[in-house]
């Protein structure tokens, strides 16, 4: 065999074994993905995890949300206690454009900086959302009300609450407070400890 004849046939029997190594390598490759999606197939315990991711996140989110709202500079009330003071004691629910009453579809929820956090946050992330204002009455019974409600929540709804202490000098004329919200004093017969009540504001964050 002359050289040049030796020489291509050596480049052909190279070009052959890189293209075998080519094949095998994508063989391993192929088999390998097909390992992994079958290890990690959709069981109850993949689901599991990620309804687990979920619920972290959510929890995430109502927790800096509470404790953004929740925040009082020196001589101010919080945005939350701000919420509580100027309920009109009605419920909201969201109109795929604002928080509209129940009661009163004319009306919209203004002034709310819990409602104004829920638009930017939750409403464009797709994130279905209740909160309830809860307290003790005079007898200890222990009562809840809506304060913006959006249904039933799932199952991987998580909920962020916030304890508010209302003082007498911030709710200013008692008996038309009471009216407005139904929250009353805790203790109404020593007025003097400017005590009034303490509101539970429970927020419940689900995906939809």
């Amino acid at each position: 065999m002359d050289p040049g004849t030796l020489k291509t046939a050596l480049k052909d029997e190279k070009a052959q074994l890189h293209t075998l190594e080519a094949v095998i390598a994508s063989m391993m490759v192929v088999g390998i993905i097909i390992f992994t999606v079958q290890a990690t197939s959709l069981t109850p315990l993949t689901a599991s995890t990620a309804n687990s991711h979920i619920e972290a996140q959510l929890q995430t989110i109502g927790q800096d949300m509470m404790n953004a709202l929740s925040y009082s500079p020196y001589g101010h009330s919080s945005d939350l206690k701000n919420d509580i003071l100027n309920w009109d004691g009605d419920s909201y629910v969201w109109s795929g454009a604002e928080y509209r009453a129940t009661g009163n579809q004319s009306h919209s929820l203004e002034n709310s900086s819990l409602a104004e956090s829920l638009d930017m946050i939750a409403v464009r992330r797709g994130i279905a959302h209740n909160v309830h204002f809860t307290w003790v009455n005079e007898d200890g019974i222990v009562l809840s009300r809506r304060y913006i409600y959006n249904g039933d929540p799932s199952n991987n709804a998580v909920v962020i609450s916030k304890m508010i202490h209302l003082c007498e000098a911030e709710i200013g004329n008692a008996t038309e407070f009471r009216e407005r919200t139904g929250i009353p004093s805790a203790d109404p017969d020593t007025p003097s400890t400017d005590f009034y009540n303490i509101v539970n504001v429970k927020m419940t964050l689900w995906r939809m």
